[in-house]
């Protein structure tokens, strides 16, 4: 366990770092240019290469050295960051570096994650895999937590450059952090390679073969895709009823609710029963975000979306705990590659469809003179905002049925 929290100080430093970058991007991009359009783009961009290249950084955490990898990721993401302080430091007013960087930096995230993963299997026994991804998720929620405030106070005495200094500050103190596990692990030789190809197969070939595992990452992707409909929906949701500092508040719940779940779970971790717990926390998620959306109360919305993210590290960590148990260590970094993009795909249609769902077919069911006024709107309350709250009651009453079966399922509970 100690070799683990030596390589999470240094994960959760990093993510720390990295959330301050996004924020500050996002702020500069915008004053730079006055475009939600580039804002997004730079969002895209540094999301989009990291979920298509995760299956290829898998297979080489399977080929190479794990612990090698993460320094590799660490410094080239480093140079991407690297890159675009030095347009910015020459006075470009050009986006092209920034995307330049951004995307550099993305390619080589990829190759972190799934290694990432694997070598905590590495370093951990079963009885603490548990409490360890809490603490994973932790550190990934800082930079939701704790980067934009951080990046506030700094953009308030000084500029984006000081914060991008930082970041690569403590990319330098990940790659510390990880070169002197992998000395005190010894190097690990990985043998038998094949094409890149055949071992992209033989991941899926291991995913396929285990129904328990095909159907933790459908009901992963099913989650991720309600996520991303949650986020998106949020903001023009509360901005019907309310103003941008209570949107900002209801983001800042998001992630308190996630981190008093990880928190939870990284210290009293989930001793067993790994499967009852994940169809227990989807069945809460799904009443969890109905609530989110049943009426126009600013406090019903938030209580909905704090106990929505309370509950998703306990599906999280339950299904994370089943693969790991049931995927052998060796192939273990491709298939968390695999998971990465199968799951996050969710994600993606999320953030393509719930907009265009929103403006085009539930506002209008829902406004004032709309088909379902009289019926829906008289228990939800109909005009701005109303069609949003029902694809959020309708996504809980998905995920409610979807958690008990798949939770239930002889092939889940057999993973245990």
């Amino acid at each position: 366990m100690k070799k683990f929290l030596m390589l999470w100080s240094g994960e959760l430093i990093s993510s720390i770092g990295s959330g301050m970058t996004a924020f500050a991007l996002s702020v500069y991009v915008y004053q730079t240019t006055g475009s939600a359009t580039y804002v997004s783009l730079i969002t895209l961009l540094a999301y989009l290469p990291t979920i298509l290249l995760s299956p290829l950084g898998g297979v080489l955490a399977d080929r190479y050295d794990r612990r090698l990898l993460l320094i590799i990721g660490d410094l080239f993401s480093g140079l991407g960051l690297a890159y675009v302080l030095w347009n910015i430091q020459a006075g470009s007013d050009s986006m092209l570096p920034i995307f330049i960087g951004v995307t550099f930096n993305a390619v080589f995230v990829a190759l972190l994650e799934p290694s990432f993963k694997a070598t905590i299997t590495e370093l951990l026994t079963e009885e603490e895999y548990a409490k360890a991804n809490g603490m994973v998720q932790i550190a990934g929620n800082a930079k939701f937590l704790i980067s934009p405030a951080l990046a506030g106070i700094l953009l308030a005495v000084a500029d984006i450059r000081l914060i991008l200094l930082l970041d690569i500050g403590t990319f330098l103190i990940t790659v510390t952090t990880v070169a002197i596990v992998r000395k005190s692990v010894g190097k690990v030789v990985k043998v038998e390679k094949q094409s890149i190809g055949r071992e992209m197969r033989l991941g899926f070939a291991e995913i396929n073969k285990n129904k328990g595992i095909r159907m933790l990452i459908l009901l992963m992707s099913f989650v991720c895709f309600f996520v991303g409909i949650l986020q998106t929906l949020t903001s023009p949701m509360v901005l019907a009823v309310s103003d941008a500092e209570t949107v900002g508040f209801m983001e800042s719940l998001c992630a308190v609710g996630m981190l008093l779940g990880s928190v939870f779970i990284g210290i009293l971790g989930i001793k067993k029963n790994y499967s009852t717990v994940l169809c227990v926390a989807g069945i809460f998620s799904g009443i969890f975000i109905a609530l989110a959306g049943v009426n126009k109360s600013i406090f019903v919305t938030g209580a909905g979306i704090f106990l929505f993210f309370s509950a998703l590290p306990f599906i999280n960590t339950s299904a994370d705990v089943l693969v790991r148990k049931n995927i052998p260590n060796e192939v273990q970094g491709r298939v968390w590659g695999i998971i990465s993009l199968l799951s996050q795909i969710g994600t993606v249609f999320a953030y393509a469809l719930s907009g265009v769902l929103a403006d085009y077919v539930f506002e209008p069911l829902l406004s004032d003179n709309g088909v379902l006024a009289d019926s829906i709107g008289a228990l939800i309350g109909t005009g701005t905002g109303r069609g949003i709250g029902f694809m959020l009651i309708l996504s809980g009453i998905c995920i409610i049925p979807a958690a008990f079966a798949i939770g239930r399922s002889k092939s889940i509970r057999s993973l245990q």
